[in-house]
Formats: C-alpha cells, structure tokens, sequence
C-alpha cells in the first residue's frame, strides 16, 4: 500500500477515536466500513495495532485501551491536540486533507485560503534547526530598499496569520530577531554549528506575546476589553491569546481579561474589529487604538 494511503489511515482513525473519546475496535470497524478508503474490509487487529505504534512515532499520541470499560480505546494525551502544539497544526492539517480527499466529487464546493507555503525555505530552515547548524540570511525589510546579511542562530519556526517567521539569535549582537519567511531573499545553510541557551523555552518567549513581536520593549500587562454584539459570542468560541478569561457579561456586552504584551500588532487586531471591541484598560492601549482609528479616518479626509 502506497504512504500515501497509510497516511489516510493514521488520521482517520486518529480522528475517528478522538472524537469519539471511547470507542472499541468494533465501533471502529463498523465506522471504518462505511468510508471509501476501507474497500467495504475491516481493520485487522495486528493492522490496527502496527497503526496505534506508527501514530505514537509519528505524532507523538497515545492511543490507549481500558479493559475495564470494555476495551475501549482513547487519546491518552489529548491536550496535545487540543493546544498549541505540531501535533495539533499537523492532525488538523491532515484531517482537513482527508476530508478532501474522501468527497472530491466536491471539490468545487470548497473554498480553501491560500497559504503560502514556503516549502523550500522551510526545508532549509528546519534542517539548520535539527542539525543546530549557523544560517546565512539575507533579508529585506519592508520599511527599506537596503538587504543585510545576517549570520543567526535558529531557535524555532511560527506560522501566524498565514505567514511563516523563523525566531533566531543574531550572532553579531546576541539580539533575538524574528524574521518572516517572505522578506528572506537568500537563505544558506553552513557547517558551523552552535549550542541553544540552555534556558530558552520557546513557549515561555512567547507566552505573553499576541504573536511574533516580543523584544520591541512593551511590558506584559493585565488588559480589559469590552466585546459587543456577536463579537463576544466569538471571542468565546476562539479566544484572541491563551490567557482569555470572560469575567462579565450582559444581555448588551461582555468583558474579557487578557494577559500579555500589548504590543502594535495587538493594537492592530483591535482596530480591525472596528466598532465591536473597546479597550477599558489599560490607558495607554486605549489611547493607541483611538490614535490608529482616528489615523484611518484621516485618510478619508
């Protein structure tokens, strides 16, 4: 059988269990009878099992039986697909190109965004991180016609609102940049190599970031917005940052608590939310966001 089709496999039943929270392998079978993939057989228990340990290889999720509630399987480390974590990115990927793949009868019915992908840069990239190999960038910013060569550290990868950013150490000033994947004009790996600080937790780096700006100063702060209408319902259902809490609602408004650094890239997010979200706190990023609408509508003049 083609990777390809094993593939398929890995995720439906990884999928299939998941959402299922405990199921047994003859629930499993009679969902697994009813796809196209299946050929109308089942899944034999020594084909079942060779998949339960490439799963555990492959994304690093347990699958675990009980027998004593009837010998049902279930996600033994379900927070890592729930998080944000490469588990998660790479089974939602998967599943959503299974999906797909299962109706392409229907393929003109979904709309999918582009996201570039970076392929080659990527590859480059994540070998320098596996190898903790130097890399040789050349990048371009936005704000200047000027390249600079930088000789980095690579720390880790991000994908965040469908652009890719590579954290690194610059060598020649021990500065930590991030830099988008788009403005790298050359990207050489070389045959140095180089040990990570000891103490760099990437999680931790960007704990209290909205997204990718972490060194520009800003401190971490408690932060109070007001969400109207169905902006509230939405940032129930997809928190803006980890550290969301709803502490009020109203038939009119509801007010979420926020803990990070509130940065420009955040204070941009507000604005586009145009008039459904208001800061209450603190002051200095109500003042911000006021100054960005008022700049928006000075363009109208």
């Amino acid at each position: 059988m083609k990777l390809y089709h094993i593939f398929k496999q890995y995720i439906w039943l990884l999928n299939t269990i998941y959402k299922a929270k405990r199921i047994t392998l003859r629930e499993i079978n009679e969902k697994w009878q009813k796809t196209e993939m299946s050929g109308g057989m089942s899944i034999a228990r020594t084909t079942f099992n060779r998949h339960r340990d490439d799963i555990l290889d492959i994304f690093g999720v347990y699958i675990e039986c009980d027998p004593k509630d009837g010998f049902r399987y279930y996600i033994g480390n379900a927070h890592v697909l729930e998080e944000d974590s490469i588990q998660n990115w790479m089974f939602s990927t998967l599943t959503v190109n299974n999906t797909i793949s299962e109706y392409r009868s229907l393929h003109d019915c979904i709309v999918l965004e582009s996201i570039p992908t970076e392929g080659e840069i990527l590859s480059v990239i994540v070998e320098a991180l596996k190898e903790s190999k130097v890399l040789q960038i050349t990048y371009k910013k936005y704000s200047s016609s000027d390249e600079k060569t930088y000789a980095v550290h690579p720390y880790c990868v991000k994908l965040f609102h469908r652009r890719w950013y590579l954290l690194c150490k610059r060598i020649e000033d021990g500065e930590f940049r991030t830099l988008s994947f788009d403005r790298m004009q050359d990207v050489t790996p070389t045959n140095t190599h180089f040990e990570k600080d000891e103490d760099f937790n990437t999680e931790l780096y960007f704990r209290n970031c909205f997204g990718i700006v972490n060194n520009d100063g800003t401190p971490t702060e408690r932060i109070l917005v007001r969400a109207y209408e169905t902006e509230r319902l939405s940032m129930r259902d997809l928190p803006i940052h980890s550290s969301q809490k709803e502490i009020f609602t109203s038939n009119e408004y509801s007010d979420f608590e926020l803990t990070l650094r509130p940065t420009l890239d955040f204070a941009g997010y507000l604005v586009s939310r145009a008039g459904l979200v208001k800061v209450l706190e603190p002051q200095s990023l109500q003042d911000k966001v006021r100054e960005l609408h008022q700049n928006g509508l000075n363009r109208y003049e």
